[in-house]
């Protein structure tokens, strides 16, 4: 029960990397995620996040108005703006390992690998929480 495997969140929301950074943005808020791992031709290449999105995002202080913003955000694929070596993890690792990991490197999460490099899932911070929620309540 201690295994990557038993609390990250398979079969997550994936993305394409030809699509949009405004699709990514609308499909995060649909489905209440905060990063996409982003796919080509069905294999895992990459990984989005609503941070990177909002880095890269004009700021107040830009001269581009609303729609000119939005227009240049529905112009730039995701691929331009992923991150093409995400922290990994396989279903195996131990979640005291994982969760060092995010420790580590400050991260909100770990994108979940097979043998193969297939995307299984993804291990976020929130399912760590859960887990240790699990374990507190089993210890009593």
């Amino acid at each position: 029960m201690t295994t990557v495997s038993n609390w990250m969140t398979k079969n997550p929301y994936t993305i394409d990397q030809d699509a949009s950074i405004i699709e990514a943005i609308h499909l995060m808020k649909e489905k209440s995620v905060r990063r996409l791992p982003v796919m080509a031709a069905g294999r895992f290449v990459g990984l989005i996040t609503d941070r990177m999105i909002k880095d890269y995002s004009p700021g107040k202080a830009t001269s581009l108005d609303t729609w000119e913003v939005h227009y240049l955000l529905s112009k730039t694929p995701v691929k331009d703006l992923m991150n093409s070596t995400p922290m990994t993890v396989s279903p195996e690792t131990d979640l005291s390992t994982a969760a060092q990991s995010i420790l580590d490197h400050k991260l909100y999460g770990l994108c979940v690998v097979d043998a193969q490099g297939h995307l299984v899932g993804i291990m976020s911070v929130g399912d760590m929480l859960r887990a240790v929620v699990e374990f507190t309540k089993d210890s009593k």
